[in-house]
């Protein structure tokens, strides 16, 4: 199962038309157990959310659009986002099991850059 999640009247135009009509509508996820394995959701999530779905095995695309400083905070028509060029953009986000595992991807991350 398809969902377009977004409380956006143009994200939802442009959505339907790059996804397709038949997929269901959210204006909000609000609980995430809703989902199956390979089910697919498209919106604009935070990343929290984004690592739950990816927890359940479902998919997540985001609306990936550089949105510059003079339309920030207005409401985006379908052909404004395309003019931008918004994208979907797949992302997968997973939650560290424990405080100990955030600790040593950052001491893996600083002898990245050493």
């Amino acid at each position: 199962m398809d969902y377009l999640v977004t409380r956006h009247k143009g994200a939802l135009e442009w959505l339907r038309q790059k996804v397709g009509a038949e997929a269901v509508y959210l204006p909000h996820l609000e609980d995430v157990r809703m989902l199956n394995p390979g089910d697919t959701v498209y919106g604009t999530l935070p990343v929290n959310r984004i690592a739950e779905i990816c927890t359940l095995r479902a998919h997540y695309f985001h609306l990936l659009v550089d949105i510059p400083a003079h339309l920030r905070g207005k409401e985006l028509t379908s052909d404004q986002l395309d003019q931008l060029g918004a994208r979907l953009v797949e992302f997968i986000a997973l939650r560290p099991i424990c405080d100990e595992s955030i600790l040593k991807q950052a001491e893996e991350r600083e002898s990245f850059y050493e």
